[in-house]
């Protein structure tokens, strides 16, 4: 099965409350489809489903290897680098 060799590095697991939207959408009055979040930073963009793909944007602008859905009820998580979903634990 395959692993994200980032998992055990994530530094930012739980999304903040509440999530107000894509952070880079908001300034420009743009629009998302669902929100993702870095495990790294905790930036919130929007998905790859969205106009702008903001959250893919921020993996290949900062190398930053996972994002997590902040969708109520979905607690997934994705690593771009191994291409793999998993759930994180928060803390």
């Amino acid at each position: 099965m395959p692993r994200c060799a980032h998992a055990d590095e994530l530094r930012i697991v739980d999304p903040p409350d509440p999530v107000p939207g894509c952070a880079d959408c908001l300034p420009v009055g743009g629009t998302w489809v669902h929100l993702r979040m870095c495990q790294e930073c905790g930036h919130v963009a929007c998905c790859d489903s969205s106009p702008s793909t903001h959250a893919t944007r921020h993996h290949e602008e900062t190398g930053h290897p996972v994002a997590r859905s902040v969708e109520p009820g979905e607690d997934w998580s994705w690593c771009y680098v191994d291409a793999v979903m998993f759930r994180a634990v928060g803390g």
